[in-house]
């Protein structure tokens, strides 16, 4: 019984991981004030992924899909690989965290908006280390463009894939749960 759960589990993270991958393929949106930022609804599946199973499965997910973005699907390799995950890992870490304790809908809507909030948060940090070292861009012009740039962004973006895997998590969860 246990390896066939671990089976059918393992089953439906790569169904996940693929969902993923086939989403940034499809929809890629130019954030217009800096058309170097890009929507795409790829973490949706991470963000079900963490709330059926898990911060440590989210975690898993996020790290598969974070390499195949940057080194298969023509992402900006090392530089967006680490970006992906330090954004979308600490959301399935926090609010995965959150909600695992308590699946109610008040709890996911909590474990969303704190998942929310963490990704802008890390994402100002992460922006401020991690673009002078890869991209050579001073950091005296990364920290110009948090606050009108970096931040709405992150909000908006990590906001619309927060709002629709609340919308969809309850009826997409049922399968996922089932035959284990």
């Amino acid at each position: 019984m246990n390896n066939k759960f671990n089976t059918v589990k393992l089953a439906k993270l790569a169904m996940m991981v693929a969902i993923s991958c086939v989403l940034v393929l499809l929809i890629r949106i130019p954030y217009p004030p800096a058309p170097f930022l890009v929507y795409d609804p790829a973490d949706i599946p991470i963000y079900i992924t963490t709330f059926a199973f898990g911060p440590i499965a989210g975690l898993t997910v996020t790290l598969i899909v974070s390499l195949i973005q940057a080194f298969v699907l023509g992402g900006d390799g090392v530089y967006g690989f680490i970006m992906h995950f330090f954004a979308t890992g600490i959301f399935a870490l926090i609010a995965g965290g959150l909600y695992r304790h308590k699946k109610s809908k008040k709890e996911a809507i909590i474990a969303l908006v704190v998942g929310v909030i963490a990704i802008t948060a890390v994402m100002c940090l992460a922006n401020y280390i991690v673009t002078p070292w890869f991209l050579g861009t001073p950091r005296k012009a990364v920290l110009a463009m948090l606050i009108p740039i970096v931040i709405p962004f992150n909000l908006l973006k990590a906001s619309i894939n927060a709002l629709i895997t609340f919308l969809v998590y309850k009826r997409i969860s049922k399968f996922l749960h089932r035959g284990a």
